[in-house]
């Protein structure tokens, strides 16, 4: 059982990463449960549903400090059961020439509902 959790919540974490790197807030916000929560820079936000994010404000925010895109350094599963899953991660924020941003850690909490695994919450040290 515990294979199968993990294998499922990496795929839920590779498919959220690959939708970021494209900002394709759909295919996103559909690795999400809502309510969806984010901590990060001392502020909680909460979506209620899909369709609250600006794809547009987060696109500036991120091409302003030079980002192309996004890789995952670590994702270890911390704490597992059947409908709750901790993840400690670390990712990288890319310019187009390879060179780093900057990496951030973050904890993803991932829930099992209405019959699959959705992002519930993250907590980030990235802006």
């Amino acid at each position: 059982m515990r294979e199968t959790i993990e294998s499922e919540v990496i795929e839920v974490l590779d498919t959220w990463m690959a939708a970021f790197n494209r900002l394709d807030i759909i295919a996103w916000e559909k690795t999400f449960h809502f309510p969806h929560y984010r901590l990060a820079s001392g502020n909680m936000r909460i979506l209620n549903k899909p369709g609250e994010q600006d794809v547009e404000r987060i696109r500036t925010n991120l091409t302003a400090r030079g980002w192309h895109h996004s890789a995952w350094d670590r994702r270890n599963i911390v704490h597992i059961s059947e409908s709750k899953v901790h993840v400690d991660t670390q990712f990288t924020r890319y310019r187009a020439d390879g060179s780093v941003i900057a990496s951030y850690e973050s904890l993803y909490v991932l829930t099992y509902e209405e019959g699959r695994w959705g992002i519930k919450l993250r907590s980030s040290f990235a802006p």
